[in-house]
């Protein structure tokens, strides 16, 4: 081996070697990270309201009650984040938005919920306005079987009960489909009222 070789594979070793020291000098030991900061369990958020209204081969949902009330009046609400063919049967779904959230494109209640990173909560309470009837739901599983299939095979049906005379349709499931809806009629007055 000359000696030039050797000086270049001399240099080589003691450039790696500084390299790693100066590397590791700069990382911090994951245990000291955990002890600086306490660990902290992330509460899982959860959504206790969703209302749509599909009109026009369009799906409009909205977390906000107002949101929901002034679409059902005017037709329209003043901000929306689009999902051109992202419903069941290609339907393009609008979600409305507040004032406060109109710049946001991700931390949106209802977007969340629709992706899977927000639950529904237990006592969740869901308004669909269709075909001029509002369906009324108790659970976001049975809301997401009506928006895919459009239609509520169990029921409970109060016709002209609506704040405007709409036909009000309780949507029931497997579980209380032989009860009458008493707590989910009791909400959609209290909602409504």
């Amino acid at each position: 081996m000359t000696l030039t070789r050797f000086l270049r594979v001399a240099l080589l070793a003691t450039f790696s070697v500084l390299l790693a020291a100066c590397a590791k000098d700069n990382m911090k030991p994951e245990s000291a990270d955990m002890a600086e900061k306490p660990m902290v369990q992330a509460q899982e958020e959860m959504i206790g309201e969703l209302y749509e209204a599909h009109h026009d081969g369009r799906i409009y949902v909205f977390y906000d009650r107002g949101l929901y009330e002034g679409f059902k009046k005017t037709g329209h609400t003043a901000y929306m984040m689009a999902r051109i063919g992202g419903g069941p049967k290609g339907e393009t779904i609008k979600f409305a938005l507040t004032g406060k959230d109109k710049k946001k494109r991700e931390g949106i209640t209802s977007v969340d919920l629709f992706d899977g990173k927000l639950k529904a909560s237990e006592t969740f309470y869901g308004e669909v306005y269709a075909e001029g009837r509002i369906y009324v739901f108790d659970s976001y599983a049975d809301m997401e079987n009506f928006r895919k299939i459009g239609e509520a095979p169990l029921r409970y049906t109060e016709i002209g009960s609506g704040p405007k005379g709409e036909t009000v349709v309780y949507v029931l499931n497997s579980n209380n489909k032989k009860k009458k809806p008493v707590a989910m009629i009791e909400a959609f007055k209290k909602m409504n009222g």
